[in-house]
């Protein structure tokens, strides 16, 4: 996948709501590696998710207004009332004058410093390894390099990614169309937070068996 099929698609839009299959998903998840700008989207469309969260979760303030009594069967226009219309709108222009004033231009700041995206590699031929660490800004995802180990005769692998917690977090293919035994996957940010994530690498015998073939614990450590 180009940037402009990427556009084309509103790939990153459609990443962060979950509506790509998983042919697209994982060409547009290699595709972060090689685009800024398609990467810097997605950050961006993290970072406006995590605010807007926090804004939604605070009580609007509600102002009581003394207005004469009428009696009139509620319509589809009472939310543009007082009561509920000035929140609303104390809303909307909260969430654009954070983006305007403060997301947008750190964003424009980064994205004019040359800069590489977080990355880490893992060794699936090795077992018992200590953890890697990754650094990463709050929304921000990172990228892995899977070295996995040649003729092994698996069809195909996938990666889970279990949480802190032991809960699995993320799951995908691992891109088998490669000469290199090198592969590539990416692992987005908006749900990460700073403790220690175990990413677990499966093959997949020709008949379809999913076989464990080694664990990786990485230490993800979230920065403001």
């Amino acid at each position: 996948m180009d940037h402009d099929e990427a556009v084309r698609q509103k790939a990153t839009e459609r990443y962060l709501l979950d509506e790509l299959d998983a042919e697209i998903r994982d060409q547009f998840e290699e595709h972060l590696f090689d685009c800024q700008d398609c990467a810097l989207d997605l950050r961006a469309g993290a970072m406006f998710v995590e605010q807007a969260k926090v804004i939604l979760a605070e009580p609007p303030a509600v102002l009581v207004a003394r207005v004469p009594a009428v009696a009139a069967k509620p319509g589809w226009l009472a939310w543009l009332r007082p009561a509920f219309a000035v929140p609303v709108l104390a809303l909307l222009l909260a969430v654009i004058g954070y983006q305007n004033f403060v997301t947008y231009p750190s964003l424009v700041a980064t994205a004019n410093q040359p800069q590489v995206g977080p990355w880490t590699s893992v060794n699936v031929s090795t077992r018992g390894t200590a953890a890697v660490s990754i650094k990463a800004h709050k929304g921000e995802g990172f990228g892995v390099l899977v070295n996995l180990p040649p003729e092994d005769g698996f069809a195909s692998y996938t990666s889970d990614l279990y949480n802190p917690a032991g809960k699995k977090e993320w799951s995908r293919q691992i891109a088998t169309a490669s000469h290199e035994d090198t592969r590539q996957i990416y692992i987005p940010g908006h749900n990460l937070e700073s403790g220690t994530y175990t990413l677990v690498v499966n093959g997949i015998t020709p008949g379809g068996e999913s076989k464990e073939i080694s664990r990786h614990p990485i230490d993800v450590q979230i920065q403001n």
